[in-house]
């Protein structure tokens, strides 16, 4: 019986440290999580703005690279428009797959059914910016759904 009262203590302390062990192995988990997250919203905030003809708010989501490449909102939409209609006008989309990749870049698969009924995945290629943000730094739109490309 006189062991008892040191055990208490022994056992508090094994499990506090691991907690700590735990809550540090699951840090970088949470932070991925919560940049996969801001990347989808940007994505989402993208597609919908494009939904709703609000294509400044769109090219606003556009990575400083696509913005090189496309440095008017005209150039831009008509790149969008030419060869991006089911990004454009999704009829309905949902998110696929995430991988983060070596370089800090995001990779999500969105899995989206255009206007006339075909399936297609985007894949987006996400880039964070110095101030934390995310941006669209590519587009790769494939026809089929995912798994079927």
């Amino acid at each position: 019986m006189p062991n008892r009262p040191r055990l208490i203590p022994m056992a508090m302390a094994i499990a506090s440290l691991f907690a700590l062990a735990l809550a540090f192995l699951l840090a970088p988990a949470d932070e991925a999580n919560a940049d996969e997250g801001a990347a989808r919203t940007v994505i989402t905030d993208q597609l919908e703005s494009f939904l709703t003809g609000d294509f400044d708010r769109a090219y606003g989501h556009a990575s400083e690279d696509i913005k090189r490449l496309y440095p008017t909102l005209d150039r831009f939409m008509s790149m969008v428009q030419g060869g991006y209609l089911p990004v454009l006008r999704p009829g309905n989309y949902a998110f696929g797959r995430t991988e983060a990749m070596p370089d800090g870049r995001i990779v999500q698969e969105v899995l989206i059914r255009a206007p006339d009924g075909s399936d297609w995945t985007a894949v987006y290629y996400m880039e964070q910016q110095p101030d934390g943000s995310w941006k669209v730094d590519g587009v790769n739109l494939r026809k089929g759904a995912a798994g079927m490309t």
